[in-house]
């Protein structure tokens, strides 16, 4: 059977680890061609070894335009068009309201907002009529979340990008939908919550408040990403889809 993702074109920012990784083998097993990025040369091959099929990586930081543009020429090399963006580069530290600085401030913003927005407005002249554009949100977006109210925001605006990006690009019939993770098992999680026994002392407190009662698995967050993906979410349009256990909805 032929996989719906057969020969078609993905392209990954920050895919060298955690849900970008994750995502980038998923579409790759499908047999799509994939395009990752990464900021890390030795980070970048290590997770083209590791994903193997039609894979590409392209070094670059996507708050930096001209690294993006080094992305898609690299994509038209090969590929008259794109079918997917998962515009999933980003990240975040803690720093509570009075130790917030204007260097996390603008690294934050920079990483998250302005590396997502310039990542898909770049691809639009790639990306066939019909595609579909996947921007990662998180739980913060809609929750309080102490020491991260930088992170926070920049995760509401990706939001609001999937929100009225559908009506700037309705008449090429492009869909914008938001994955928004909750506690997933990744090397990032742990090093924000301070690695080794700390960090697992702070996700077995965490555990506690998941309805699902466990931390999800990066794997589990591809899955949505494909579907989103897919043209078995044809009609979906604008979402910002919570893969968290449930934390976000109690």
């Amino acid at each position: 059977m032929t996989s719906p993702f057969e020969n078609k074109v993905v392209v990954i920012t920050g895919g060298t680890s955690g849900i970008g990784l994750a995502t980038a083998k998923a579409f790759a097993a499908a047999g799509a061609a994939v395009f990752i990025t990464g900021r890390r040369q030795d980070a970048l091959d290590a997770a083209v070894k590791q994903i193997g099929g039609h894979i590409t990586g392209v070094r670059g930081d996507m708050a930096n335009l001209a690294d993006i543009d080094r992305l898609y020429d690299a994509v038209q090399q090969s590929h008259p068009q794109i079918d997917v963006v998962f515009a999933n580069a980003g990240g975040g530290e803690l720093a509570p309201l009075g130790a917030i600085t204007e260097e996390h401030y603008a690294q934050t913003f920079d990483s998250n907002v302005k590396g997502v927005l310039f990542t898909v407005q770049k691809a639009l002249p790639l990306l066939r009529d019909g595609g579909s554009v996947i921007l990662t949100s998180s739980t913060t977006s809609i929750k309080g979340t102490g020491a991260f109210s930088v992170y926070s925001a920049t995760k509401a605006a990706v939001r609001n990008f999937a929100r009225s990006w559908i009506l700037d690009l309705k008449d090429r019939r492009i869909r914008v939908n938001a994955v928004s993770p909750g506690l997933t098992e990744t090397a990032g999680l742990n090093e924000l919550f301070g690695g080794g026994e700390q960090a697992q002392g702070v996700k077995d407190f965490m555990i506690g408040q998941i309805p699902a009662g466990r931390i999800g698995q990066p794997e589990e967050i591809a899955k949505a990403v494909m579907f989103l993906a897919s043209d078995d979410a044809s009609y979906i349009n604008g979402v910002e889809l919570f893969v968290d256990g449930g934390l976000a909805q109690i």
